[in-house]
Order: structure tokens, then C-alpha cells, then sequence
């Protein structure tokens, strides 16, 4: 890392500061194996659905886009629609649901590596902000123990106020720089899920760091990460 090119990091939050793309994956398939088995749908779903659709995207985009690899179309529905299988909406919100319970049931730890990271762009004095899809990711970083760690925090909640697009477009990326002062070519984007590399190297970003937890080097690079880790720690200075 040329550590004199960089002034703000920006971290999507799960798989990357945290697990929790564990938490997301098992919630995704509590979902959609109900409403799979429920409505007769078939193949079955699988974690490899959750990488190909699901992942880094907006909950209701993912909604859509798992659906449609099994031909199915769904009513858009509202965002205030009560959980269930009526809507895509409906869906994504029952998705939620599983996710608060998931959470309730197996808790968070961050990664030891992202913490140790984190302490290193700390001492050196370098900005960072969470970039996420996720509408949990406030309550996400406070049951990990590193929400005072971030005066920035771009989630589903603020993209949905703010109008922003989701992952792959850079916009949420963009307004997290906008928000530290810090122009695009000396921020770092750090991203596991190939929609949030995309949405790195589609904003112009400085560096687009990929972690790879389970989508593949390969896949990472193809959609335009610099450089794939295995875990941050790889970063910090011994």
C-alpha cells in the first residue's frame, strides 16, 4: 500500500469488517427455501444463488434478481408491505425478518484482521466510512463493538433517503468520499462481493481493494479489484 496516495478508506461492512455475510446468507436461505418449498419452486436454493444474485446488492434488487433466475415475477409491492410472499417487497422484508432473528440467535464478531486494519489507518491518521447495502448496518456495527469507530455511515437507510443508487453504481461510494472531503482518486474502496468491486472501479476510486471470503480471486479481479487479500491483516504494518 502507497499509504502517501490515500486519505479516506471506505469499507463495505459485511464479509469485510464483519461476518455477517454469514448472518446474511443464512437469512437469505431461510427465506427463499420457505418461499421456494411454499410455492413449488425449483431448483432448490443454494449458497451459489446467494453469490451469483444476492450478494453486495439492495435487498429488493436481490429479491429480484434470485427470482428472476427461476423465471418468476413478482409484483414490486410497497417498502411498508408486512413480510411475506405477495410481493418483492413483501419478500425483502420477510428477509429482514430472518436476518434480526439470525442476528439474535448467533450474535457478531468482527474480523480480528479488519480490526487490526483498522488500528493501522487509525495511527496513521486516515479517514474511513462504511459503505453498505444493508438496512442493518447501524445495529450491525454496534453489537460488533466498532460503531464509534465510523462518523460515516452510508447504508440502505441513507441510499433509500438520499435517492442513491445501489451497488454496482459507485454512488454510495461517491457520497461517502463527499461526506470525509476527500475526492475519489485518493479514497480506497474495500470490498468482498463483486457488485461493490464493480461499483469501486465504476466511481473513478483510487485503489479497489478486493477480500476475497468466498467469491473468488478471480471473480474479484474480473470485475476490477487492484489487488485480492484473503484477510486485511495482510495490510498492517508489523
Amino acid at each position: 500500500m502507497d499509504w502517501d496516495r490515500v486519505d479516506a478508506v471506505l469499507f463495505d461492512l459485511d464479509g469485510v469488517l464483519t461476518p455477517t455475510a454469514d448472518v446474511h446468507m443464512a437469512a437469505w436461505d431461510r427465506m427463499f427455501s420457505s418461499y421456494f418449498e411454499a410455492r413449488d419452486i425449483l431448483p432448490p436454493y443454494t449458497d451459489a444463488d446467494y453469490f451469483e444474485h444476492v450478494d453486495g446488492k439492495p435487498r429488493y434488487d436481490g429479491v429480484r434478481s434470485a427470482l428472476a433466475s427461476r423465471g418468476v415475477v413478482l409484483a414490486e409491492g410497497d417498502p411498508s408491505d408486512e413480510p411475506g410472499y405477495d410481493t418483492v417487497c413483501a419478500l425483502g422484508n420477510m428477509k429482514n425478518t430472518a436476518f434480526n432473528e439470525v442476528l439474535r440467535e448467533t450474535g457478531v464478531q468482527p474480523y480480528p484482521g479488519s480490526v487490526a486494519f483498522l488500528d493501522e489507518l487509525r495511527r496513521r491518521g486516515i479517514s474511513v466510512a462504511v459503505v453498505s447495502s444493508s438496512r442493518n448496518a447501524v445495529p450491525v456495527l454496534e453489537a460488533a463493538g466498532l460503531a464509534d469507530r465510523f462518523g460515516v455511515v452510508v447504508d440502505g437507510v441513507v441510499a433509500a433517503a438520499r435517492g442513491l443508487a445501489g451497488k454496482p453504481s459507485p454512488e454510495t461510494f461517491a457520497d461517502a468520499a463527499q461526506q470525509l472531503g476527500v475526492p475519489a482518486d485518493r479514497a480506497v474502496v474495500v470490498e468482498d462481493a463483486v457488485s461493490g468491486v464493480a461499483a469501486g472501479r465504476a466511481g473513478g476510486f483510487g485503489l479497489v481493494l478486493g477480500v476475497d471470503r468466498g467469491a473468488g480471486a478471480a471473480a474479484l479481479l474480473e470485475a476490477g479489484a487492484d489487488i485480492v487479500v484473503n484477510d486485511l491483516s495482510e495490510l498492517v504494518t508489523s
